[in-house]
C-alpha cells in the first residue's frame, strides 16, 4: 500500500493515509461533477466511497463526464463510475446505488462526508438537511458555463443563502467542470486527514469578459 499511495504519504505522513481507510464519504451525482470527484477520490485510499445516481450513460454526457465511454451509453453511471474505482484502486470499496437521493438517504448509512454533484437547487437542499439531521458535513459544487461555484458547508444554511428554485442548467465547459470537482476533492481530502479548512464559505470562481480567471470569496456564516 505504501507503494501505490507513495507520494501522498510524503505529503501527509503514513499516519494520515491510513486513517483514510477508515473514511466513508458519499458522492451524489455521477455525472460531470461526479465522475471527475470518483477519478479524483477513487484512489486516494478512502475505505468507502459511496456513489448515488438513477441516471443512465447518454452520448451527450461523455465530453465532459470523464469516467464514460462510447460503449457506456445506456448503462447506469454510479456503477460504471464504482467499477472504475475498483480498478484502479484495490484499497477502496466502491457502492453504487442505483437511485435518487431522497431513496439513498432512507438506506441509513452512515458516511463521514457528502459530497453534492447535483445539477439542481431542490436536492441540494435536501442534502443540506439531511446532512444537518446527521450532523454531517457537506461540500457544495455547480458549474455552468465558465463560472462555478463551491463550499464546504458545516453550520451555515444551503437555504439561507440560494434560492431554492427549479431551473435548466444552461451549456457547460468541459475544464471548468473538472476544476470545480479538483476544487471540491482538495476540500474533502484535507477534512479526511484531519488539515484545515476553510468552512462556510464560498468559493465563486469565474472568467471576466477580458478572459481573467478570477476567484472571489463570500462568508456565509
Amino acid at each position: 500500500m505504501n507503494n501505490y499511495f507513495l507520494r501522498q504519504i510524503q505529503l501527509w505522513g503514513e499516519d494520515a493515509q491510513r486513517s483514510l481507510q477508515k473514511k466513508k464519504i458519499a458522492i451524489i451525482g455521477a455525472g460531470g461533477l461526479g465522475s471527475s470527484l470518483c477519478f479524483a477520490l477513487g484512489s486516494s485510499g478512502i475505505g468507502e466511497i459511496h456513489i448515488v445516481d438513477f441516471d443512465e450513460v447518454s452520448l451527450h454526457n461523455i465530453h465532459r463526464q470523464i469516467a464514460f465511454r462510447t460503449t457506456d451509453e445506456g448503462k447506469n453511471k454510479a456503477e460504471v463510475n464504482a467499477d472504475v474505482i475498483m480498478q484502479r484502486c484495490p484499497y477502496t470499496k466502491a457502492f453504487a446505488h442505483a437511485c435518487d437521493f431522497e431513496t439513498w438517504s432512507k438506506k441509513g448509512i452512515e458516511v463521514d462526508l457528502i459530497i453534492d454533484a447535483t445539477d439542481n437547487l431542490p436536492t441540494r437542499a435536501a442534502i443540506d438537511a439531511y446532512a444537518k439531521e446527521r450532523k454531517t458535513p457537506w461540500v457544495y459544487g455547480s458549474v455552468e458555463a465558465f463560472n462555478a461555484q463551491v463550499c464546504f458547508f458545516d453550520q451555515a444554511s444551503f437555504r439561507d443563502f440560494f434560492a431554492i428554485k427549479e431551473r435548466t442548467p444552461g451549456g457547460i465547459a468541459a475544464p471548468m467542470v473538472m476544476q470545480t470537482a479538483a476544487l471540491q476533492a482538495n476540500l474533502a481530502l484535507r477534512h479526511l486527514v484531519g488539515s484545515s479548512v476553510k468552512k462556510d464559505c464560498v468559493y465563486y470562481m469565474f472568467f471576466n469578459k477580458e478572459g481573467e480567471f478570477v476567484t472571489q470569496k463570500f462568508a456565509i456564516a
